[in-house]
């Protein structure tokens, strides 16, 4: 468990041996992975008495809404508390978590995505970490799910959803929301999500925490999600380009540095270098057994993925609502610029 520090922090309110838990999840044309995850979150070793789930559908055009109504049916039978929302004021899965964490009543919220498949002791290792009255926010661990697929294998060799890059982030460190859970009383410190903001909104949650007050940010390695990696290249580009709107977003709002962009003489001499070099090289390792396809296209991937970001923080622009921050408490302001 690794331990960052921030400034400081208000007196921590005691948390229960067995802390109350707020599972929030977002939802947009789910109906592909609703089921997946409903099994996951019903077969959670965490008490159920303790637990409660808040699935927000924000807006979906598929069967989500079917779905999630028989997902609370199973859930009931079971004992469990799974309790569908319907939100499509906003068009963003920051101010569909917004919706969650208002309907909360849990002493740590908990938020994971539809195309997450959290372990059954997910729950249980994640908020362990409260019972140190220090702590106040728990990143978990992202894993990929199995595949053959041969972009899958490229995005796990690269530890793309890894929560190692965004906990050792230059700037300070985040936790990532497909697996992040927050002690509920810091909300009505440091407000909610960013509802206009489209990507990056975990970072700014979580960056707000720690340069307003001093709770610590700690890493639980045992509480493992699964998520699938894209499988195509025009999906692999749109996350990518995602991340680099999302560097230009914490750009405008926190001054960050963005990442250097490639120039074109570079890509030249990577791909030649590729060329010459890399995949005669990852080639014969192939033949001789010690090496797998994927590394023949290790280097063009790396360049696709680079140029992807690139355009996305070239071409993004904050929206100017976007700067607005959601509270808790009626009566505060509901910006903050």
């Amino acid at each position: 468990m690794s331990v960052v520090k921030s400034c400081d922090r208000l007196l921590p309110q005691p948390v229960p041996a067995v802390p109350a838990v707020s599972v929030v999840v977002p939802i947009y044309n789910g109906e592909g992975d609703l089921p997946d995850l409903v099994d996951c979150l019903l077969a959670q070793t965490y008490p159920a008495e303790r637990l409660e789930y808040w699935l927000v559908d924000n807006g979906s055009g598929d069967r989500t809404s079917r779905l999630l109504q028989t997902a609370a049916t199973r859930a009931r039978d079971r004992g469990i508390q799974l309790r569908p929302l319907t939100y499509t004021a906003i068009q963003s899965s920051y101010a569909a978590r917004n919706v969650g964490i208002h309907a909360a009543g849990g002493d740590v919220v908990v938020f994971t995505d539809v195309d997450c498949r959290p372990s059954p002791d997910w729950l249980t290792n994640l908020v362990h970490p409260f019972t140190d009255p220090a702590v106040g926010l728990v990143a978990g661990e992202i894993e990929a799910l199995p595949s053959r697929h041969w972009l899958a294998r490229y995005g796990d060799r690269q530890g793309t959803l890894c929560q190692h890059h965004t906990l050792s982030h230059p700037y300070l460190p985040y936790g990532q929301t497909a697996n992040l859970a927050v002690r509920a009383d810091i909300f009505r410190q440091v407000g909610l999500f960013r509802p206009q903001l489209t990507t990056g909104g975990d970072a700014d949650l979580c960056w707000r925490i720690q340069q307003a007050t001093s709770w610590n940010l700690v890493a639980a390695p045992g509480a493992v999600v699964y998520h699938r990696h894209r499988q195509s290249l025009l999906a692999l580009w749109r996350q990518w380009y995602r991340y680099g709107c999302s560097n230009r977003y914490l750009h405008e709002l926190y001054g960050v540095s963005l990442t250097r962009s490639l120039t074109a003489r570079e890509v030249g001499y990577r791909l030649l270098r590729w060329a010459l070099k890399d995949l005669p090289r990852a080639t014969v390792r192939l033949v001789q057994g010690q090496g797998t396809a994927i590394e023949l296209a290790i280097a063009p991937l790396d360049l696709w993925c680079a140029q992807a970001r690139t355009q996305g923080q070239q071409q993004a622009q904050l929206p100017e609502a976007a700067r607005c921050i959601e509270y808790l408490e009626p009566g505060e302001s509901p910006c903050a610029f």
